[in-house]
């Protein structure tokens, strides 16, 4: 070829190159904060904190702290509280590593968190102390159904979603 096509074939050839290095630019940029580890308390259900940093479990939603359900016989019990005490029984004492993706409206960090390599957020949805916050993923759904089929935690009875209580008790 002419001197042309040689330079649109040199082109071609830098073009991987070039749009890595603008990713890499750009991705830095927008890349998630260093993980967060120590040793958390637990605000609620889908909340803690470590080293004074309130962490908001991603894409899992749990009762608040005041939030009633409902055995199949009708006598209430406090799910929300229970929610709370999961979690703080499954962390303990542990160092917690949490991977943020970003910030709420009250500015928590938005984190999947890990103990011991078990993905909190997965577990407290699995054992049925939280639900899958469609509305911010569905990262969850499959341990919500899990849950539900073995009537685990919140799905022993009866509840109203944590969103729909929040937006009925303000």
């Amino acid at each position: 070829g002419s001197a042309g096509s040689q330079g649109t074939c040199r082109m071609i050839r830098l073009l991987p190159v070039a749009t890595a290095v603008v990713i890499g630019v750009l991705g830095s940029s927008v890349m998630a904060a260093a993980p967060i580890l120590g040793v958390a308390s637990v605000i609620d259900g889908d909340t803690i904190e470590i080293h004074g940093e309130r962490i908001r479990l991603d894409a899992i939603d749990a009762p608040e702290s005041r939030q009633l359900c409902f055995h199949t016989d009708g006598t209430s019990w406090r799910c929300g509280q229970k929610s709370a005490l999961a979690l703080a029984d499954l962390i303990g004492r542990s160092t917690i590593h949490c991977e943020p993706r970003g910030h709420d409206r009250y500015q928590r960090i938005i984190a999947i968190c890990f103990r011991n390599g078990i993905k909190i957020n997965a577990w407290m949805v699995e054992q049925g102390w939280a639900v899958a916050f469609r509305k911010y993923g569905l990262d969850y759904v499959a341990q919500e159904d899990t849950a539900r089929r073995s009537r685990r935690g919140l799905w022993v009875g009866t509840f109203e979603m944590p969103w729909d209580w929040r937006a009925s008790n303000r």
